[in-house]
């Protein structure tokens, strides 16, 4: 059976693990923990193919522990019981090392037949996971265990790599390859921080080049197209990049605004660009300047008629159209501040004048006596209460300090001053 070139690059030491540089550099925690000798529990939470597992392998080599291996995908509770069975043998007595990838897919009930072992020493965890670990793991071994964050490795960083798959690719093949200027930077930089991605496709474009070796930019392309996409609209790189459009367009920073809009797009992510510039809209601009919402509106509109790759287009527009418009959130704040009173409990009766008295009986009621209707007064205003006589002075509202919004309180505050008594 052929080895995937992958498993044959395979790293046997901290030192030729590429990127990492936080966890695995001079002052790294990991290089410290293999120094000791000593194997803490750790969770290793990241994106696939930036060394996880192979990190995992080398720490529990360098402890001398005896390591398992589960993955969290397939994994029963009879194969973690098998595991634990271990424990009472010769070979379990110094504990053991389990690594368990993907430990998300596990249930709660799995993860805690192993919280026992994991407290009293005699199981030591290794897990990976690409999804947010304080979402996906119980409570109870995350406590137990040090989270440590592995970064997408950089494409200057992956560049190497490349080189030195596309040699033991001639050396697997007898070839001398002739590789086209620009095959290993696009590779490098289009499989997303994903090493094991870059390593595949090396492998992929070496076969295909068999017999002649001639690598090609344009094969390059076709199989690496849209790999560096790493996109789940499940999972943390969806609300991460959401979070950073949102922010972007709230700090006025046109070119990343646009940024995060085309990565939404090219994963096909129509709809929650949409969805998130409406409510941009009405959050961070909002009052400062409130045709941006019905500009928005008409955009998303258009973009759903047009469809993908169309609809990049309104949708830029609306981009650097809330980027370079002023920003209030007085009115997000003003709603959230309401809610947070009905929430909490904090409303009362509404006043009698205000109520229905459309009906028979209501005036026997007290309904809509000693209402004053605004447009009967100058100005279209008359003071009157209306909110519930417990919060009658309650202010959810202040106007913000841009140009519209202090308009309107100036002509607030000419209308208070013409109807004093």
């Amino acid at each position: 059976m052929t080895t995937p070139l992958a498993n044959a690059m395979r790293p046997q030491t901290l030192d030729e693990v590429v990127g990492q540089p936080h966890l695995l550099g001079e002052k790294g925690i990991l290089p410290a923990v293999v120094r000791s000798g000593a194997l803490p529990n750790l969770i290793f939470y990241g994106p696939s193919g930036v060394g996880k597992t192979t990190v995992a392998r080398i720490i529990a080599g360098a402890a001398g522990r005896r390591l398992h291996r589960l993955n969290g995908t397939t994994a029963s509770t009879a194969d973690i019981k098998e595991v634990i069975a271990e424990l009472d043998t010769l070979s379990g007595r110094a504990g053991l090392v389990l690594y368990l990838d993907e430990i998300q897919y596990l249930n709660k009930k799995q993860q805690q037949t192993l919280l026992e072992f994991i407290e009293d020493g005699s199981i030591t965890l290794i897990a990976s996971t690409t999804e947010n670990p304080y979402f996906y793991i119980y409570n109870a071994i995350l406590s137990r265990s040090t989270v440590l964050e592995f970064k997408p490795v950089s494409a200057a960083e992956v560049r190497p790599v490349v080189d030195r798959a596309f040699v033991e690719m001639g050396r697997i093949h007898g070839v001398d390859f002739a590789i086209e200027p620009e095959v290993a930077d696009y590779v490098a930089a289009a499989c997303g921080g994903d090493v094991r991605k870059a390593i595949n496709t090396v492998e992929m474009l070496g076969i295909g080049a068999l017999p002649e070796g001639r690598v090609t930019l344009e094969s390059a392309r076709l199989l690496a197209q849209r790999s560096s996409m790493r996109y789940d609209r499940d999972g943390d790189a969806h609300y991460d990049i959401l979070s950073a459009f949102q922010k972007s367009i709230r700090g006025s920073d046109e070119n990343a605004a646009l940024h995060y809009l085309a990565r939404l797009l090219e994963a096909g992510d129509l709809i929650s660009a949409c969805r998130r510039l409406m409510v941009i809209a009405c959050e961070d601009i909002g009052l400062a300047y409130p045709q941006a919402i019905a500009v928005v509106k008409a955009c998303v509109d258009m973009a759903n008629q047009l469809g993908l790759p169309e609809a990049a287009l309104p949708l830029g527009d609306a981009v650097v159209l809330l980027c370079t418009a002023p920003k209030s959130n007085s009115g997000a704040l003003g709603i959230w501040a309401a809610m947070a009173d009905v929430k909490a409990g904090n409303y009362g009766d509404i006043p009698d004048h205000l109520k229905d008295s459309h009906y028979a009986g209501a005036k026997k009621l007290g309904r809509g006596q000693g209402y004053k209707y605004a447009h009967d007064y100058p100005g279209h205003y008359v003071r009157q209460q209306y909110l519930p006589d417990n919060i009658k002075d309650k202010v959810y509202y202040r106007f913000g300090e841009n140009k519209t919004e202090q308009a309107a309180a100036a002509y607030r505050k000419r209308l208070l001053e013409s109807t004093k008594d």
